[in-house]
């Protein structure tokens, strides 16, 4: 267990900070378009989760190159390594057109969701702006997914840590009109995530050209060619959780439309709430994809004892992180929500109320969200993909969105309302998914008596 826990912290850790380098990314767009009011904060929000949530579909095809590529490097299958990478470009390319289509049709479909026009018509401006950042993006993830199989992590870090730089500095010059640039406000931050995206897809793809032990996989060449046999199974992993990541981040979507629907304040205090928490969130996130490597390899490599001893450790380790988060999120939520919007400030104090209340309830799901991503990357390790599906249909729409819909809409609780929904969601597909991991990964299941 010792060398288990050191491998997979070794690989968590660059993976986490990749993580927190992309939300890190959003979080600097919410945090600069605070500065412009509660008003701007409110259309910021809406566009920002529109778009994670539409580009969800792709990320999660293309997330599939990662389980993929570490099964055949357990399995030593080089041929298999490099065609999957290639694969995952394609589907990348594949996605990316219907998803930039919903981010131009943005304003027309969340004022068809009952948003008001105005914070609608600004949101759509971000979305329209920010249609390069969909083919950067998905190209992005599945690169990374190759690096983080071969236990290269720190590639993409680097890249990632250059795009964090990039956004807010081109933030600074595009909503701002720093040093004689135009002032575009939310137009000009959806233009720093189409400008950094793609250029972070162009770094890591280079990088990996002219790294002395990855170039030998030579994952460029002859990328016009199709392997249908592959693609046709990465689209099988891909597309279950894609549903499932759609499944998870619609609650957190839906919980933001509910938000809407009580008014511009409820919902500034929302979109900061859940940034603190998504940022958070990036942590376990991380573990999670260490997970999904290190029981991918296990897999590959037909050892069924190192597939559920990398399981256990990821969830210990998850379990402690979220641990500490759920202290801090007690201990000092006034010193969060300065972060995005001055406390003191007299009329921002209603913002302000709410989201201490909201960080509240962040803090009761912190367990729940942490090992339910878990639960998941680790099953997706296995390639186990359409029963975790089923349970996000059951646990975050059933009960999540049923419920804060129930208590926050019908019966009038607001804001708080809402959040207890999320809490019941994470909870109940927290549960589901350390059952299945238990259970399949038992020396005694079909799955690990067949390795």
């Amino acid at each position: 267990m010792r060398a288990e826990a050191g491998a997979q912290v070794r690989l968590a850790a660059p993976l986490a900070a990749t993580q927190l380098g992309e939300i890190a990314i959003e979080t600097t767009d919410v945090m600069m378009l605070g500065r412009l009011g509660p008003e701007a904060l409110a259309a910021g929000t809406l566009g920002a989760h529109y778009a994670f949530f539409v580009l969800l579909f792709g990320f999660g095809v293309v997330t599939a190159v990662q389980p993929l590529v570490a099964q055949a490097k357990g399995a030593r299958d080089v041929r298999g390594m490099r065609r999957y990478v290639r694969q995952g470009l394609w589907a990348a390319a594949l996605t990316a057109l219907p998803v930039m289509a919903a981010f131009a049709a943005g304003a027309q479909i969340l004022v068809a969701l009952g948003q008001a026009p105005d914070s609608a018509d600004r949101a759509g401006g971000y979305l329209v702006a920010a249609l390069g950042m969909v083919p950067g993006a998905l190209a992005f993830m599945a690169l990374r997914g190759f690096v983080a199989a071969l236990d290269r992590p720190g590639l993409a870090l680097w890249v990632m840590l250059g795009g964090v730089a990039a956004n807010a500095g081109l933030n600074g010059l595009l909503i701002f009109g720093a040093l004689g640039f135009p002032r575009l406000e939310l137009v000009g931050a959806g233009l720093a995530s189409s400008f950094v995206n793609l250029g972070m897809a162009g770094a890591l793809a280079l990088l990996i050209a002219r790294h002395r032990r990855l170039r030998r996989y030579h994952v460029f060449a002859r990328l016009w060619r199709p392997d249908r046999a592959r693609l046709r199974r990465l689209f099988a992993v891909g597309v279950p959780m894609a549903l499932t990541l759609i499944c998870e981040a619609g609650i957190f979507t839906a919980s933001t439309i509910m938000m809407g629907w009580l008014g511009p304040e409820p919902l500034a205090a929302h979109g900061i709430a859940l940034q603190i928490a998504a940022v958070i969130f990036m942590i376990p996130l991380g573990i999670g994809l260490s997970a999904t490597v290190r029981v991918g390899q296990a897999h590959g490599a037909h050892d069924a004892a190192a597939v559920r001893r990398a399981g256990v450790v990821a969830y210990g380790l998850g379990i402690a992180v979220m641990a500490v988060a759920t202290v801090i999120l007690l201990a000092i939520p006034d010193t969060l929500i300065a972060l995005f919007l001055p406390v003191q400030r007299p009329g921002n104090a209603e913002v302000v109320a709410i989201a201490r209340d909201l960080l509240v309830l962040a803090a009761v799901f912190q367990l729940a969200d942490g090992a339910q991503v878990i639960g998941i990357n680790a099953l997706r390790g296995l390639t186990d993909t359409r029963v975790p599906l089923a349970f996000a249909l059951l646990g975050y729409w059933g009960g999540g969105i049923g419920t804060g819909w129930l208590l926050g809409i019908r019966l009038g609780y607001g804001g708080e309302g809402v959040w207890a929904g999320l809490a019941v969601g994470l909870g109940v597909v927290a549960m589901l998914l350390a059952a299945r991991f238990a259970r399949l990964s038992h020396p005694s299941s079909k799955l690990m008596t067949s390795l």
